[in-house]
């Protein structure tokens, strides 16, 4: 059933765009209004809605510091239906206002709301993998790079990718990947949040895109709640994979959802596809 905190902080992430409410969010939490509000704030130290505002006016307070074009394209992005009504928040949130924060440029003096870590659940049942030979794989997307345990931040990338899936020239199938990719010693990763392309011609500029050679997978089916991915990994790599006989190769593995997976609420069904020595 997955962790209601995981699933609120998922939500939240994954839907600063939408004006959210408390009822909004436990209902994807799969808990009561009151249950919510009650384990939110002992596990998070804040209500469920104090935190949402906070963190989408920290990534508005980004955008502008980047230099966004206008101020009420930010609001909007972010929640909110006025200049005006944004302004208010804004200014009550971090004392300055958003006009001064784009043009200094700078964020310098803020208080900030960081996205909070989706923490992995323990005792992960797994269902058995298949085994698949995959070819070449294209795929074209909104990349990014994370330090160690980088999965808060992941949920915003994919909302903001989420616009393109569809209008995508050389777009293959419906089907969208998450690829996590080199790895470094201090397990910092590329994601990409992407889809198929038949070439990599006419993509967007800020667009990242990556070859994945042929070559076989594991492929897991993950069901239930994508904030508790994490914790389906772990029990594939700290269970599943030492018994097994195989060993995972040094190579991107992805995430794909299909049909599935419902990308409003977060739950169904994901594959997770790990590479193999061969």
């Amino acid at each position: 059933m997955g962790d209601p905190v995981e699933k609120a902080l998922w939500f939240i992430e994954s839907h600063f765009e939408t004006e959210l409410s408390a009822d909004d969010v436990a209902r994807v939490a799969g808990v009561s209004r009151f249950h919510l509000s009650r384990l939110f704030a002992l596990t998070i130290g804040q209500s469920v809605m104090r935190y949402a505002r906070r963190r989408r006016l920290s990534e508005a307070a980004r955008a502008l510091a980047a230099g966004a074009p206008d101020i009420l394209t930010v609001a909007l992005a972010h929640g909110y239906g006025s200049h005006e009504a944004f302004t208010r928040a804004f200014r009550d949130q971090f004392g300055v206002t958003p006009d001064a924060v784009r043009a200094r440029g700078s964020l310098d003096g803020l208080d900030l709301q960081e996205p909070l870590r989706m923490y992995a659940q323990t005792n992960t049942e797994l269902s058995r993998p298949r085994f698949e030979t995959l070819d070449t794989l294209l795929v074209a997307g909104l990349g990014a790079r994370y330090a160690q345990g980088g999965d808060p931040a992941i949920p915003l990338q994919w909302q903001r990718f989420g616009p393109h899936i569809g209008h995508i020239q050389e777009q293959v199938g419906s089907v969208a990947y998450g690829v996590i990719a080199n790895f470094d010693d201090d397990n910092a990763f590329d994601y990409i949040a992407g889809v198929e392309v038949s070439r990599f011609a006419d993509l967007p500029k800020d667009f990242t895109s990556l070859r994945i050679p042929a070559r076989g997978y594991a492929v897991f089916t993950h069901k239930g709640h994508v904030s508790s991915i994490p914790a389906t990994m772990r029990a594939i790599w700290q269970d599943w994979l030492p018994t097994s006989g195989h060993k995972f190769a040094d190579a991107p593995f992805f995430e794909r959802y299909d049909n599935r997976f419902d990308p409003n609420t977060g739950a169904g069904e994901v594959e997770l596809w790990l590479p193999l020595e061969s």
